[in-house]
């Protein structure tokens, strides 16, 4: 088994967060976005994952050594490819076409998800799905009374189903998957301007490839500030009674209120942290009160009172009541 990672994008809706750190690798209650993906799906399969395929922009190589050891952590190897121009979701597959061998999971690193279930690896595809209000922004599809996949569309402008394809597929072939998709790129076939891998799956199925709904229990975005902060408060739900804080933090006349997330060496001085807040590694919150929200790493908050926030790495804020969004290396309010 094989987990493809396409996760190339820029995160424009992330920024300014983005723009010293890939989207996937923001953490969400201490752990990146990628890598929760990667073990929740490696979690779910029924057979050792071998391979883990990361197709990404020219990110460094950090970034690139990061994403290796989450690979190892699972004992499977780790690869590299890139996607030099956004070309569509199928394009973006197809640049690790040397990977799409046997059985392969493909999972866009901008979901998370909770699920109780184990991969029937026998069957020919399966394509995760979410009921959702407003069907629009999405790939949909459409079932019969055999609860098989009949239709594929691509961000419908009319209702055509309520079913949303929340990014993670299975193909028991992974051959002729890039068979297919090698086709839609040698004659140019885009829907909406793009290469779309909706277009290969309506390919496949037409030409007898059975696909079957997957089902979520719960579908979690991280394309934005607010929907990654809502996303960090569903995981610490989760993981509620679990001991998310370190036995290395230091608090001082100060209150956590489960659950959250207080990472290695924190400094909690006469402040009040959660519920749902995270907290990086060496970070200092003083004379504070902060609810629902995300601080990174060697970062610092004093006399400050927020909610549904997120603070990047190495922040030095000081003084507000408020909403925020701030990145990497920002002060605000520190003379």
């Amino acid at each position: 088994m094989k987990i493809i990672v396409p996760m190339a994008g820029m995160g424009k809706r992330m920024r300014p967060h983005t723009l010293t750190t890939p989207k996937p690798l923001i953490p969400i209650a201490g752990k990146s976005i990628v890598k929760r993906l990667v073990e929740d799906i490696a979690g779910a399969c029924q057979e050792k994952v071998e391979e883990v395929v990361f197709i990404i922009g020219r990110f460094g190589k950090e970034t690139e050594d990061n994403l290796l050891k989450i690979a190892a952590d699972l004992g499977a190897k780790g690869s590299i490819h890139y996607q030099d121009e956004a070309l569509g979701t199928a394009h973006a597959i197809l640049c690790a076409k040397e990977a799409l061998e046997g059985k392969v999971v493909v999972a866009f690193a901008d979901t998370l998800f909770k699920a109780d279930f184990k991969m029937d690896d026998k069957q020919d595809g399966i394509i995760w799905v979410q009921k959702v209000e407003d069907p629009r922004p999405f790939g949909v599809v459409k079932v019969n009374d055999k609860n098989e996949i009949t239709d594929f569309v691509e961000k419908p402008e009319h209702f055509v189903s309520d079913l949303a394809i929340i990014g993670i597929y299975y193909f028991k072939d992974g051959a002729n998957l890039r068979k297919e998709l090698e086709y839609l790129i040698t004659n140019d076939i885009k829907d909406k301007g793009e290469f779309q891998l909706t277009s290969a799956l309506e390919n496949m199925k037409n030409k007898g490839v059975k696909f079957t709904p997957g089902k979520v229990i719960e579908w979690l975005d991280c394309g934005n500030k607010d929907s990654t902060v809502y996303t960090n408060q569903r995981i610490l739900e989760f993981n509620k009674g679990k001991s998310l804080v370190s036995s290395t933090h230091k608090s001082h006349n100060s209150v956590i209120i489960e659950p959250c997330y207080i990472g290695e060496n924190v400094q909690l001085i006469n402040s009040v942290v959660g519920p749902h807040v995270s907290i990086g590694n060496n970070s200092i919150i003083e004379n504070s009160v902060i609810k629902n929200s995300i601080v990174q790493t060697h970062s610092k908050i004093s006399c400050a009172n927020i909610h549904n926030s997120m603070f990047g790495n190495y922040v030095d804020f000081k003084s507000s009541n408020s909403e925020l969004s701030m990145g990497d290396y920002s002060t605000h309010g520190v003379k």
